[in-house]
């Protein structure tokens, strides 16, 4: 008897939803043929109109970068990269991350590793000026400390073109 009653419930439920959803007002994301063209987007618009990203890091990853900024101020570098790969586990897509660990690796004396965590950074920046502009400020100060000059002052001019000092 709970069986049957347990069944009817569920169609009673499945047909409110049914009623939720009518042909004039159909679910976000589905496409139907009545959709008229001029609705639909336009290939035409640049992809430069997209809305920016601006990347921020979490209470977890920042308390971090806190803590890792302590322990390089205080010249312990290992203990700060140790620091800045857990805010690694923890947003390992946020660019913010990646630009701290290379401004730390860059301190420690690690240029090329600092430039590879500003590629990194680049490369997840996507939509983020800001982030991108860091990334490129630090791939420049990785660069100019290999004395590679012109490569430098290259990577700082594309972060001016971003966001100007």
């Amino acid at each position: 008897m709970i069986f049957k009653i347990a069944i009817l419930v569920m169609l009673v439920i499945l047909a409110a939803c049914r009623s939720l959803v009518s042909p004039e007002h159909p679910p976000a994301g589905s496409a139907t043929a009545e959709t008229p063209a001029s609705a639909a987007p336009s290939p035409a618009v640049p992809a430069a109109s997209a809305p920016t990203r601006q990347f921020r890091l979490g209470s977890a990853a920042s308390a971090l970068v806190a803590q890792a900024r302590a322990r390089a101020a205080a010249g312990d570098y290992v203990a700060a990269t140790a620091t800045l790969e857990r805010a690694l586990r923890i947003e390992p897509e946020n660019p913010l991350t990646w630009i701290e660990l290379g401004r730390i690796q860059l301190a420690a004396g690690n240029a090329a590793q600092a430039d590879n965590m500003g590629h990194k950074a680049l490369g997840l920046a996507a939509g983020d000026p800001s982030a991108q502009s860091a990334a490129w400020r630090l791939i420049a100060e990785s660069l100019l400390v290999r004395g590679r000059n012109q490569e430098a002052s290259t990577a700082s001019a594309r972060a001016d073109t971003l966001v100007p000092r």
